[in-house]
């Protein structure tokens, strides 16, 4: 049940901080205006939180696997949200990253 918790939270957080980079993003750059921007930067703060509630007590580790995450869920994003179409290299380059997530969080410790 851990792990299945840790994967949920790992989801939440990159819903939360490519979410909000993505609304302040649409703020910005396609003037959407302050509140777009305003919510982007409550979502990005909630990411802050959700990755708190990881099950293994290190920042660093919990940070450097979630590294993973955001580069596999940022192409999943613009696929759904923006319509990207990722080649076969991005697809390879995630699939690395989720490979390494899965040992940085889940390989037996001693």
């Amino acid at each position: 049940m851990t792990v299945a918790r840790s994967l949920l939270l790992f989801a939440l957080a990159a819903l939360a901080e490519i979410g909000g980079a993505w609304l302040v993003w649409q703020g910005w750059r396609e003037q959407r205006g302050i509140l777009w921007i305003a919510a982007g930067v409550i979502a990005l703060g909630a990411y802050g939180f959700v990755a708190t509630f990881q099950p293994d007590p290190n920042f660093g580790r919990i940070l450097a696997a979630y590294g993973g995450v955001f580069v596999a869920g940022s192409l999943a994003w613009g696929m759904l949200v923006d319509k990207f179409h990722p080649d076969r290299w991005d697809f390879l380059g995630a699939t690395i990253c989720l490979v390494g997530v899965a040992i940085i969080m889940y390989a037996p410790r001693h």
